[in-house]
């Protein structure tokens, strides 16, 4: 795995407290937009379809580290939009990085090389840049040729710096997987700590709406580029997640795991859907109705979707919910996928169900 010990511990922490506390919704990861503006126009998303008023707007530190103090959560990810392009960036990651939470700043490296001199390597602290695929599959799918060579370059001055460094990548119905694990072995030759994976979901404003995967399809996708990963690829993220993308490991969406804070407030109910907006963490937690979100609701919204900020935080609750669960994830750990056709867990419930009293999820 590319994550490390002691945002894992950091996670566990936070989730016994939670399961302590007898809270059945609470956040791993607080998805922070300061700003929509972009320096790229790619071709499959939905967030930087905003007027130009919105998009020169942007958040105050106050109002960043406000809405990370009033979440709670142990981990940060600054998307966007292109974070680099807020003129507090800085000061918003310092006050991140001095509250001890791990933070993923995203970003499309374009002017990252450049900034570098202005951050502090620290464990607490890593750069998350998008790479959709190797050169030619990335710069379509940012429309924008050179761009691959300029985050590639950016990597490496960045590794060289000393700062923690993963990748993240959102795959199309046109993925070549072979051309996939080949572009696995030259992003771990970069020497990143891990690298994230994703099918791209179909925002209504993207202006491609013809390569978003659905389910069947990306489960296909995924089982031919995963199967039989190799032990030298490390991916930022849980095994259960990356089985669940081969359809191996049965979960449902749980959005609460990565509540949104942007330009407009809180958003219901999730980074990717745009339900209206609340003033309040608790308002979102407590006024959301969360029941007509996910696969198991019906919502059309939500029939394909198989994204990480969903669902990582339901391969969280699946590997620590339960004895069976952690053994299972722990067998993933050391001894990788089975890859034969066979899930490697039971289907996992729809929804978690609340407790008479606060339980250690070990105690399932």
């Amino acid at each position: 795995m590319g994550v490390p010990f002691g945002q894992m511990a950091a996670v566990l922490r936070h989730v016994f407290s939670q399961k302590l506390a007898g809270n059945k919704r609470y956040p791993l990861v607080l998805m922070l937009e300061p700003l929509f503006r972009c320096n790229l126009a790619c071709a499959g998303c939905g967030k930087i379809q905003h007027p130009n008023d919105i998009l020169r707007r942007h958040l105050s530190v106050d109002d960043c580290l406000g809405a990370v103090d009033e979440c709670g959560a142990p981990v940060v990810s600054i998307p966007g939009g292109e974070p680099l392009l807020h003129p507090q960036i800085v000061d918003i990651v310092k006050g991140i990085v001095a509250r001890k939470r791990y933070l993923y700043l995203c970003t499309n490296a374009l002017k990252l090389e450049e900034m570098l001199d202005r951050f502090q390597p620290s464990k607490y602290l890593a750069f998350s840049v998008h790479l959709d695929g190797p050169r030619e599959i990335h710069d379509a799918a940012v429309c924008r040729e050179g761009v691959y060579e300029m985050a590639v370059s950016a990597i490496r001055a960045a590794r060289e710096a000393g700062f923690r460094v993963t990748t993240n990548s959102t795959l199309f119905a046109d993925a070549p997987p072979e051309k996939y694990r080949s572009f696995f072995d030259q992003v771990m030759a970069l020497g990143v700590e891990g690298m994230m994976v994703s099918p791209g979901y179909s925002y209504a404003k993207a202006p491609d709406q013809e390569h978003f995967l659905a389910r069947d399809d990306a489960e296909s996708l995924f089982r031919r580029i995963l199967g039989k990963a190799k032990r030298s690829w490390k991916f930022n993220q849980s095994p259960v997640f990356l089985e669940f993308l081969k359809g191996a490991w049965d979960l449902e969406c749980l959005p609460w795991g990565t509540p949104t804070y942007n330009l407009f407030g809180w958003q219901k109910p999730c980074y990717l859907l745009d339900e209206g907006y609340v003033s309040s963490f608790r308002e979102l937690m407590e006024e959301t109705d969360w029941d007509a979100y996910g696969r198991a609701s019906g919502n059309p919204k939500c029939a394909d979707c198989m994204v990480h900020c969903g669902y990582e935080p339901a391969a969280v609750e699946a590997s620590l919910g339960s004895l069976r669960g952690m053994l299972a994830t722990a067998r993933l750990m050391v001894f990788g996928s089975n890859d034969g056709g066979v899930p490697t867990a039971p289907p996992q419930p729809v929804r978690p169900q609340p407790v008479s009293e606060p339980l250690l999820p070990i105690l399932d």
